[in-house]
């Protein structure tokens, strides 16, 4: 994703997904391990997506440049502490 647009319409999709599956969910069309298997990978997307966006709008802000900034691991954004 190059872009603060198309990061926040990913993560529209991504929302929009997530409220899909739990509609599904609560009408009985998918199983709770299903359910709970998609919504992870989901959250974690949806974390690497918000990280992005704030590492580029810290290099934006300090002066730096946006389109430097990296997607990091699943591992290590789902690593960071509250």
């Amino acid at each position: 994703m190059s872009d603060d647009k198309s990061l926040f319409s990913r993560i529209d999709e991504l929302v929009a997904e997530e409220k899909e599956l739990r509609g599904r969910h609560a009408a009985g069309r998918i199983t709770d391990e299903d359910e709970h298997a998609r919504l992870r990978s989901l959250e974690v997307e949806l974390d690497q997506c918000w990280d992005l966006l704030r590492q580029r709008r810290a290099k934006r802000e300090f002066g730096g440049n946006p389109e430097d900034a990296q997607a990091r691991s699943a591992d290590t954004v789902e690593g960071y502490l509250g």
